[in-house]
């Protein structure tokens, strides 16, 4: 894969409707590698919005930005990186006051799946 320069803040945010919350959650896709699936994006949960319990066939880690990482083992604030194992049960999202936004990073092709 090549080297790639993204201008983050140039890149508009992309609204994704989730039918299971009923809520819209934002992102900036970076990089999606061909060969593993490895996706890299910026994701925005907007304040109060939790992505209820789930699980993914994928790893994935978090990299806080901006506001507080709510999840199932805690809360996360800026500066903090949380890896999420391959088949684990879990929630995360923003703070009922902030949005938080995150590096959302994964180690093959992304899926999510409900409980």
């Amino acid at each position: 894969m090549p080297i790639t320069d993204i201008d983050v803040n140039a890149q508009p945010w992309e609204a994704r409707w989730n039918e299971h919350l009923g809520k819209t959650l934002y992102r900036k896709n970076l990089v999606t590698d061909p060969d593993t699936g490895m996706e890299v994006r910026i994701v925005k949960y907007p304040a109060g919005v939790i992505n209820k319990l789930h699980v993914h066939p994928c790893a994935h880690g978090m990299y806080v930005l901006e506001g507080t990482l709510v999840t199932h083992a805690g809360s996360f604030g800026p500066g903090h990186f949380v890896w999420f194992p391959e088949g684990e049960e879990m929630e995360h999202g923003a703070t009922a006051d902030t949005d938080v936004v995150v590096i959302f990073i994964t180690n093959k092709p992304f899926e999510i799946h409900y409980r």
